[in-house]
C-alpha cells in the first residue's frame, strides 16, 4: 500500500503553466453525474479533503483524506485522519471516563483546551509513561485504518504544545509523533505531517513523516517551508472564507505553489449541502 501512495503522489502533477484557461463549471461529457468541482486548468482537483463526510470524488481525484471513522473512497488512495495530539470533538466523554490521566490539565485541574477548538482537550504527552499509553490508544486507531484499507494516516495537531502553557514541550510531542509514525509504518501505512510549517524539516528528517497536509499555506506565505522538505508530496487546502486572493489569481501567481492545492468550504461539507465548495488550480 505504501508503494501505491508514492506512485500516486508522483504522477498527480498539476499543469500550472496552463492556468490562463477559463474555469470549467460543467460536468465533462461521460463523467460522473453530480461532479461539483471546477479548475482553472480544466484538469480537475488531484486530491480532496473530505473530513466533513465521504462522497464520490471527482474523476480527476487520485488521493482523498477522510476521518478514521469513515470508509476509504472506492478505487482511490485514501488517507486516514487521526487527531494525534488532541481529542476529537465529541470524544470528551471517552477521555474523561476512560483515560482522565491522559488529559492535559491546568493548575486547577481543569482540562486544557484548544482556544480555537474549545471542544478539544490537549493530550498529555509530558512523560514517557503517558506517551506510551497514548501510543497504545492511538495505535489501535492506526491499526484500524490499515485494516479498513486506508493507505496512509494524517496526524493532526503536532504543535499542540504551543497551546499548552509550557505544560508540554516540543520534545514531548516530537517523541510522541515519532512513536506514532513508527506505528503507522509497522501497519504498512505512510504518515503525514499536518500543518506546523516551522517544524517541517524536523518532521521529515527526525520524526519520519512521509508527506505533508497543510491548511492555508498560501494564505500564510509558508508553502515553501513544506515544499522545500516534502517536494511534490505537499497537499494544501485553502479555505474560501479566508482567501488571500481569488482562486484564479492564486493559481496564476508566480509564487511556487504546491503541486496539489484545492480550495474548499471551511466545514468541508458534502456536495448535497448548499455550502459545499471545491475548486482547484
Amino acid at each position: 500500500m505504501k508503494t501505491r501512495l508514492v506512485a500516486t503522489a508522483l504522477i498527480a502533477v498539476l499543469a500550472l503553466a496552463g492556468c490562463t484557461s477559463e474555469p470549467v463549471d460543467e460536468v465533462p461529457e461521460g463523467e460522473t453525474e453530480g461532479w461539483a468541482s471546477w479548475s482553472v486548468t480544466g484538469n480537475g482537483p488531484t486530491f480532496d479533503y473530505q473530513l466533513g463526510g465521504g462522497y464520490e470524488p471527482a474523476p480527476s481525484v487520485e488521493l482523498v483524506v477522510r476521518d478514521r471513522t469513515d470508509e476509504p473512497a472506492k478505487g482511490v488512495d485514501t488517507v486516514c485522519y487521526v487527531n494525534g495530539f488532541q481529542s476529537q470533538p465529541g470524544e470528551a466523554e471517552f477521555w474523561q471516563n476512560e483515560h482522565p490521566e491522559l488529559i492535559l490539565r491546568d493548575q486547577s485541574g481543569n482540562p486544557v483546551v484548544d482556544e480555537n477548538w474549545p471542544d478539544e482537550f490537549l493530550l498529555d504527552a509530558s512523560t514517557v509513561t503517558k506517551r506510551a499509553a497514548l501510543v497504545v490508544i492511538i495505535g489501535e486507531w492506526i491499526d484500524g485504518c490499515a485494516a479498513d484499507g486506508f493507505v496512509g494516516v494524517e496526524f493532526d495537531n503536532l504543535d499542540s504544545f504551543t497551546r499548552s502553557g509550557d505544560r508540554i514541550t516540543d520534545t514531548d510531542n516530537f517523541a510522541l509523533a515519532t512513536a506514532l509514525v513508527g506505528r503507522a509504518h509497522e501497519a504498512g501505512l505512510e504518515a503525514g505531517q499536518k500543518n506546523a510549517a516551522e517544524y517541517a524539516e524536523i518532521g521529515k528528517e527526525t520524526i519520519g513523516f512521509d508527506f505533508a497536509i497543510t491548511e492555508e499555506c498560501y494564505r500564510w506565505d509558508e508553502c515553501d517551508a513544506y515544499t522545500d522538505v516534502y517536494l511534490e508530496r505537499v497537499y494544501d487546502i485553502e479555505y474560501f472564507d479566508d482567501l488571500a486572493r481569488t482562486v484564479k489569481d492564486t493559481c496564476m501567481d508566480g509564487f511556487e505553489l504546491p503541486e496539489h492545492m484545492i480550495f474548499r468550504d471551511r466545514d468541508l461539507v458534502t456536495p448535497d449541502d448548499p455550502a459545499y465548495q471545491l475548486e482547484s488550480c
